[in-house]
């Protein structure tokens, strides 16, 4: 499938959250319109495909809008948005991002996300999220380190499992040994790293998967598309491909009791260290002892 790159000028770039990033962060802040990491194996489940704001009736995975003026419409946003999150939220948090990836390989062209993090030097959040299932986030070390001194900043990389490929769908935009490689270095240069696996995908491995994480990361947050779809039962996911293929794997893998599991397995190798769902992504992580 061919992908549509077009670029645009926006009016506004700072959303103020609601739903499930309610509570993670005041404002989510995308980039670009659309991935390109939508015919990956992350794009598979993606729940932002079912979002028609976003895709106006194209495939997702197929196209992607550079929003040229991103850097720009932050500057003029930033004081008033830091206001209201101040007074509304108690903090001026920007997710980076929900419903895109900040480091899609057309970043090398278009320069975004890094004009993006540029601005935010000179006018930084409280806090500044960033989220991305590849390894090409090491890219902007430079940045990242300067902007450490500015704000509190934490990287989220997702490594949904040790498995590369399920059955029957794409691999990932980046491997799993990279991704893993790129959290390391990030906090071998003094930044805090967190690994989402989020959806949770079948573990071969459990225990050895969170000794990787546990030497790669600071944490690691745990979410299973039930519920962390942005429906109770996991609606959205369960009309896509990536149930079917996980059940083939283990068939327990599609219930949320194997997020519990899992995240028994992690706390037993990464004690205090571990987040479930809204929770983990907003840095709020579980006592050393925990039960489902």
């Amino acid at each position: 499938m061919g992908v549509v790159v077009t670029e645009a000028r926006v009016a506004c770039i700072l959303t103020r959250t609601s739903g499930f990033l309610r509570t993670v962060s005041s404002h989510s802040l995308q980039p670009y319109r659309g991935c390109t990491f939508g015919s990956s194996l992350c794009g598979v489940g993606c729940y932002v495909q079912h979002n028609r704001w976003v895709t106006r009736g194209a495939p997702w995975g197929g196209f992607l809008e550079a929003r040229t003026n991103a850097a720009e419409v932050y500057g003029a946003q930033h004081d008033v948005e830091r206001r209201w999150a101040r007074s509304a939220r108690g903090r001026f948090t920007i997710f980076l991002s929900s419903s895109t990836d900040p480091f899609v390989p057309q970043e090398a062209r278009y320069g975004v996300t890094r004009r993006l993090l540029e601005a935010m030097r000179e006018a930084p959040p409280d806090e500044l999220i960033i989220q991305t299932h590849t390894d090409r986030v090491t890219r902007y070390l430079d940045l990242y380190t300067e902007l450490a001194r500015r704000c509190a900043l934490r990287v989220h990389i997702s490594v949904e499992s040790d498995r590369d490929r399920l059955p029957g769908l794409p691999p990932p935009a980046s491997p799993v040994a990279r991704r893993l490689a790129a959290a390391a270095a990030l906090r071998a240069a003094g930044l805090r790293v967190v690994i989402t696996v989020s959806p949770l995908l079948p573990i071969a491995d459990a225990p050895g998967f969170f000794e990787r994480v546990r030497a790669a990361a600071d944490a690691v947050v745990i979410d299973h598309f039930v519920g962390g779809d942005g429906t109770p039962a996991g609606a959205r996911t369960l009309r896509t491909a990536l149930p079917e293929a996980m059940a083939h794997v283990d068939p327990a893998s599609v219930r949320l009791a194997y997020r519990d599991r899992m995240v028994a397995v992690a706390q037993g190798v990464m004690p205090g260290r571990v987040g479930v769902s809204a929770d983990g992504f907003a840095g709020r992580f579980l006592p050393a002892t925990w039960t489902p």
